[in-house]
């Protein structure tokens, strides 16, 4: 614990390492919060998820009316957003199927909306 800096997540009530990733984490959280109004029992961190076998994490899902809503994948400020973390937050979608998805470094954030039908991601300025 000595030497060690955390940080506090107010959804998981607990402290957690003060690690890049974990500060996008919880800057996002504050936006969904603070900006949105999203109420804490809808947005659920670090959630488990298997794919193929594999036991994955989602970074951030938000719940709305109980359904899948906006799915959220949170990288550190020096990784670029690339067509690799698209192409990991829609594998993670097939199985969740929110109709809106987000990538943030801190820096960049996308948001877009999925048209399942048409199998096409529309770009959005501001998190629904």
């Amino acid at each position: 614990m000595r030497n060690k800096i955390y940080i506090f997540c107010v959804i998981r009530k607990k402290f957690y390492f003060f690690t890049q990733e974990e500060v996008i984490r919880q800057y996002i959280i504050f936006l969904l919060k603070q900006i949105k109004n999203y109420k804490n029992s809808n947005i659920w961190v670090e959630y488990p998820l298997k794919i193929n076998k594999l036991n994955k994490r989602l970074d951030i899902l938000v719940q709305f009316n109980k359904k899948p809503h906006i799915l959220i994948e949170c990288k550190t400020p020096k990784i670029s957003i690339t067509q690799k973390t698209f192409d990991q937050i829609s594998i993670y979608n097939q199985t969740i199927k929110a109709p809106f998805l987000m990538v943030s470094n801190g820096i960049n954030n996308f948001i877009f909306q999925v048209d399942k039908y048409k199998k096409k991601f529309s770009f959005l300025k501001h998190i629904p």
